[in-house]
This record gives structure tokens, C-alpha cells and sequence, in this order.
């Protein structure tokens, strides 16, 4: 059964579900919520990305570790997530591997550690998460 809704981040961290039904929550300036995310766990990318997003935002992690595990949001699934993330011209976005005992995180156009920015991680989802930290994608040209 799939989940359809909105979670959204509070200011304390917390990562709120809102059904459908409920309607979108509202983020206005001053306000408690921080971001909004669509969610269908019929299409995974949505659930990747709503992980993703909220970690790097400092969602609580217990609570994005309870939905990965929920939605089997796995190192070998990431895989598979990375494997369907591409741009317009269906090129890949990101790269994903292991370095040692870490997972590490890239955009597609990795060159080495020195030049290109990178996110790591004991998990995949740990590793796409710091290379989401806010900043970071608006360097690359993606909005934060």
C-alpha cells in the first residue's frame, strides 16, 4: 500500500506526515515549517529524495532512519536510486561507491576528492545526504 501525502520539517527538527486529504502544509516566512515534500512511496525516488533532503536539513535521525527502514531505503537499493537518477538528457547524476568502509556520494561529473565535492557516510543514504547539505547543491548550479 502506498503512502500519498506531505511530510514537512519543522523548525524542531521533527519530519511531520500530512495526508493528502489534509491539504499541503504552508511555509511562510517566520513560520515552524522549514520544507515540504511530496510524498508517493509508489514512486521511490520520492521517498530517496524526501530522506535525503530532510537529513541534510537536520531532520531528526531517528525519524528518517524509521521511514528508510519502513520504505527499505537500503545501501543496495541507494544503488538502484542513483541508477534511475538522471538529468533531461538521461546522463546520470550521481555516483555512488564505496571508498574503504565509507559510502561516498558525487555528482556525476566527479574528477577526484581535491576538485570535486563529495559526501560520505557509513551509509548510502548518510553519504547522498552530506552532498545535499544546504549550500553545497547551489554550487553546483541546483538550488539549495
Amino acid at each position: 500500500m502506498s503512502e500519498r501525502g506531505w511530510y514537512y520539517l519543522h523548525t524542531n527538527g521533527e519530519l511531520l506526515f500530512k495526508s493528502a486529504a489534509a491539504g499541503r502544509p504552508e511555509v511562510e516566512s517566520g513560520g515552524f515549517v522549514r520544507k515540504v515534500w511530496p510524498i508517493d512511496t509508489s514512486r521511490r525516488e520520492t521517498a530517496w529524495l524526501l530522506c535525503i533532503e530532510a537529513l541534510a536539513l537536520g531532520a531528526r535521525r531517528e525519524r528518517i532512519d524509521e521511514l528508510a527502514a519502513k520504505w527499505g531505503l537500503t545501501d543496495e537499493d541507494a544503488q538502484r536510486f542513483i541508477a534511475h537518477a538522471t538529468d533531461k538528457a538521461d546522463q546520470p547524476v550521481f555516483k555512488l561507491f564505496r571508498d574503504g568502509s565509507a559510502w561516498c556520494a558525487t555528482f556525476a561529473d566527479f574528477t577526484n576528492l581535491q576538485e570535486s565535492q563529495a559526501g560520505f557516510g557509513a551509509a548510502a543514504l548518510e553519504a547522498l545526504a552530506e552532498l545535499a547539505k544546504p549550500g553545497l547543491l547551489a554550487k553546483h548550479g541546483a538550488p539549495a
